[in-house]
């Protein structure tokens, strides 16, 4: 497991972690465990560099965990929602999107959808207040564990893909596994917070729907995507459900 782990760190996010681990099935499924724990982690680092610069102000504060947050993860799931967006809306067939989505260049569709992703995470980081611990470690865990269900539940539009690599590793009774653990722990700290899941959970299958639409199953780029579009949906919900519930 401790190989898991350290996998799931490596792919997750560039923290340095420079332990040589074997890109096999047995470890690829184990990692996959770990999902949201590691999202827990970004999560609270992002937190971690708010507060320090929130004695500046919340906007300061808010750019530089925003910015935390792409450093840490590399802007791999960014990469995924400029891919998905430049390949989704370019009204093309199947395999033209997949060629699209594979383009390394990004084009109009991905410029845009990158701005409005930023620009919302922005927003809503600095206007969480006194939750904002809570609402980034459970914002990230939420979204990877939305993105760890799609490799085992979905269908891979394309065989050769990262994400079909996960999938035949046959993680689910770790993914399952980890999710219980996880969703326990978000119970424990606040059963309010399990509707934030929920919500998020069920938008992301509304990615997968339009994902099969469009190209009969997902890809690497489209669990990024989903990872990148879930944050903001849970950091949404978390707001909502503390205003209102």
């Amino acid at each position: 497991m401790i190989r898991g782990l350290i996998l799931a760190l490596q792919f997750l996010t560039r923290l340095p972690v420079n332990i040589p681990i074997d890109f096999d099935k047995p470890n690829l499924r184990r990692s996959m465990f770990f999902f949201p724990f590691v999202g827990m982690l970004v999560g609270f680092i992002a937190f971690a560099v708010y507060y320090v610069f929130s004695y500046i102000n919340r906007e300061v504060a808010a750019v530089f965990s925003l910015l935390s947050l792409i450093i840490i993860t590399g802007g791999l799931h960014l990469d995924g929602v400029s891919d998905t967006a430049d390949g989704f809306f370019s009204n093309k067939n199947k395999e033209e999107m997949l060629e699209i989505m594979q383009d390394s260049h990004v084009g109009a569709f991905g410029v845009i959808a990158l701005i409005i992703i930023l620009l919302l995470k922005y927003v809503l980081i600095s206007n969480m207040g006194e939750n904002i611990l809570h609402i980034m470690v459970f914002s990230l865990g939420n979204s990877r564990l939305c993105q760890a269900h799609k490799v085992f539940a979905k269908r891979s539009a394309r065989p050769d893909g990262m994400g079909n690599m996960f999938a035949l590793s046959k993680p689910m009774p770790y993914i399952l596994t980890g999710s219980a653990i996880y969703l326990s722990i978000m119970a424990m700290v606040n059963i309010k917070y399990l509707i934030t899941f929920i919500i998020t959970f069920l938008f992301s299958e509304l990615i997968s729907l339009y994902s099969y639409k469009k190209i009969d199953g997902i890809t690497g780029d489209v669990l990024g995507a989903t990872a990148e579009i879930s944050e903001v949906v849970s950091m949404i919900s978390f707001l909502g459900v503390m205003k209102w519930i």
